[in-house]
């Protein structure tokens, strides 16, 4: 493809995804930032960073669903703005309590907490926003430049983060944190949002029970959901067991450890560049079927390391997790654009974020599992998990799509 074929999105758009960028960018840096300060400014042990990355996760358990409940229920824009302000003033906080040497681990946990519930309330609303901002015919790529910011904020975030935090202090990474996430408001403040009609008022509960049930009884996102459920589950085994692995199977030093680990970013930010080519050339359901099937080849690439034990092996297996999963989520995204009715996009959305809670099951089977038989053992359940997932979603009529769904009516049901 070349440059004069690639899609041009429109100026509001590029809006959001310049936003999503520095949006996305803030968190990275600060979750870095978090933990190198608790250990190095505040002294804490293992367990205590423990707490701190409880913390830190626990807001996408119990925000997503309230999340997608003002999604649907007020502009997405504005709620994006306020969540990124919120953000920054939580980051704020924390650099300003560092000037004064006030900042304590119950402190830094709680803003951090804060900090985090505006980034599950930014993640449920942006997908929601998308498509009333470009024609269904540019979701692919529109959904594809939002994946490019995430990636490249996931790929150097952390690295960005504990620079900083080593070159200039503690603060000024805070501080840097803040300021994106100030840019990010400033640029939802100038981005237009379509009008959209008023949702009834109804009980919560009444409206969380609708938003799952679409997603559970529709025959193409019940699949899409339980297979990204299962991905993180065996994801998170590998990585809860890899960093002990490498360094006792394969004798590399911290660096060859953190080199191996990037090339699942670097998978990330190839797999988001090339997704808009791969979506016109394969059938829709084809490049659906392709982020599963390539985390199953990717798991039973580490285990071959049990085998052949060499970091060559493991950097090909992490490259491999990050380039098709990615396209997994672009088209598993357009696909959830797509076929939900507008009213329902934000409840569907908090429910796809739902599925981030198989993650501490999946470490919590790497310290068992890993504990009782070994890292071994971890990673040959890890091939039966990714095994699992691809089976879920090459059995479902998701795969069998020629292109993409034509956006649905708003009186459609699942």
């Amino acid at each position: 493809m070349s440059v004069s074929e690639l899609p041009h999105l429109p100026p509001t758009f590029n809006r959001l995804a310049w936003s999503n960028l520095a949006a996305q960018s803030a968190e990275q840096i600060a979750l870095a930032a978090a933990p190198i300060v608790a250990v190095l400014m505040l002294g804490v042990a293992e367990g205590e960073t423990g707490l701190l990355q409880t913390a830190l996760t626990l807001p996408f358990i119990l925000f997503a669903i309230p999340a997608g409940l003002l999604t649907d229920r007020i502009s997405r824009r504005k709620l994006m703005a306020g969540a990124e302000a919120l953000r920054a003033a939580s980051l704020a906080a924390i650099l300003v309590l560092i000037a004064f040497g006030g900042l304590t681990l119950p402190l830094l946990c709680l803003l951090g907490f804060i900090a985090v519930c505006g980034t599950v309330a930014y993640s449920v609303a942006a997908p929601a926003l998308v498509p009333s901002l470009v024609t269904p015919e540019l979701l692919p790529a529109a959904n594809a430049r939002i994946e490019l910011a995430r990636t490249v904020a996931f790929a150097s975030g952390p690295a960005l983060g504990g620079v900083l935090v080593g070159w200039v202090g503690a603060a000024p990474a805070f501080g840097f944190a803040a300021a994106l996430s100030v840019v990010a408001v400033v640029l939802l403040s100038g981005l237009y949002e379509p009008a959209r009609e008023a949702a009834p008022r109804r009980h919560p509960l009444q409206d969380t029970k609708e938003g799952a049930s679409f997603v559970l009884h529709h025959a193409l996102l019940r699949p899409v959901f339980i297979t990204q459920f299962i991905f993180n589950t065996g994801s998170f085994l590998v990585l809860a067991v890899f960093v002990p692995y490498a360094v006792r199977r394969f004798g590399v030093s911290a660096i060859g450890v953190g080199t191996t680990l990037a090339m699942y970013g670097v998978g990330m930010v190839v797999g988001a560049l090339l997704a808009t080519r791969v979506l016109k050339r394969f059938a829709f359901g084809t490049v659906i079927g392709l982020g599963p099937v390539t985390g199953f080849v990717a798991a039973a690439v580490m285990a071959l390391t049990t085998v052949f034990p060499t970091p060559l092996l493991a950097g090909l297996s992490f490259f491999l997790l990050g380039v098709g999963p990615i396209l997994w989520v672009i088209s598993t995204t357009t696909l959830r654009q797509s076929v939900t009715p507008a009213r329902l996009l934000g409840r569907v959305s908090a429910i796809n974020i739902l599925s981030y809670g198989a993650r501490p099951l999946g470490s919590a089977l790497g310290a068992v599992v890993g504990g009782l038989y070994g890292a071994e053992a971890c990673l040959y359940l890890a091939v039966a998990i990714f095994g699992a997932q691809a089976l879920v979603i090459l059995l479902s009529p998701a795969v069998a799509l020629s292109r993409q769904p034509e956006m649905v009516a708003e009186a459609c049901s699942a």
